[in-house]
């Protein structure tokens, strides 16, 4: 039984519980969107979904099938999917001498494979809405993806694929009303990025490669992803990706 009779967005959250994923799943139920969750953490995605009011699904966003499950879910509850938002990612901070294939195979899965599976799965299920045409996919890069930084080669190859992932699909889904859009940060202060904001000294470091003077934070990256899922009011974007970096990947610092 699906709840298609009112007009608040569907969004569809993949990794939703993460240090970019819980700040923006709030901001979008704050602003009264309808949101369904996946994530490996049975018990911080319970705790999200209650707070949010949220439809939650434990998955591994590495196993296809599971992605298309979830987005099968989300139409199956709600008849439409407005948006979906792929926030799956790993950082691995090593030269390319010294990662292993096995290394390199998973931040190519974390990062490009989960990115693949959800623009598959979403492009599939928004064609199929009944309430509306079209939606928005929304990818996550990296400054790593259009930057050269050493130590960076197995993500930056990931993300660069990313990028070239959202052009492709924006050109094949255009007729179809379907857009596909990622954002670009620079450093932000998550768990995942924990050991490079461990002590202050290196969060002063970072904060001196950025030209705005500081790292980034969850917040700042919320109001973009939002904007970018909003087809009212990103109507006319896609295959676009946004640098939200302080300036990093475009600015040399004074």
């Amino acid at each position: 039984m699906t709840d298609a009779s009112t007009d608040s967005p569907v969004y569809v959250l993949v990794g939703g519980t993460g240090g970019i994923g819980a700040p923006l799943a709030r901001r979008l139920a704050a602003d009264g969107a309808r949101l369904v969750l996946g994530a490996r953490d049975g018990d911080r995605l319970g705790a999200l979904a209650g707070e949010t009011g949220a439809r939650a699904f434990t998955l591994d966003a590495t196993d296809a099938d599971a992605v298309s499950g979830l987005m099968g879910a989300a139409m199956e509850a709600h008849g439409r999917i407005d948006g979906a938002i792929n926030l799956v990612g790993s950082i691995l901070l090593k030269p390319a001498h010294a990662t292993s294939p096995a290394e390199f195979d998973d931040t190519l899965t974390l990062n490009l494979k989960t990115a693949f599976y959800v623009v598959r799965a979403a492009a599939k299920a928004m064609q199929a809405n009944k309430v509306q045409e079209g939606g928005s996919i929304v990818l996550m890069s990296s400054v790593a993806g259009r930057y050269g930084l050493p130590n960076h080669e197995a993500v930056a190859a990931a993300k660069a694929g990313i990028e070239g992932l959202v052009r492709a699909a924006a050109a094949t889904y255009a007729p179809r009303g379907i857009r596909v859009n990622a954002v670009a940060p620079g450093l932000v202060r998550t768990p995942l990025a924990g050991r490079l904001v461990a002590t202050e000294q290196a969060v002063e470091a970072s904060a001196a490669m950025h030209p705005l003077g500081r790292i980034g934070e969850p917040e700042d990256l919320t109001d973009a992803l939002a904007f970018l899922l909003d087809s009212a009011r990103s109507a006319w974007v896609t295959g676009q990706t946004l640098s939200v970096d302080g300036g990093f990947a475009t600015v040399r610092p004074r």
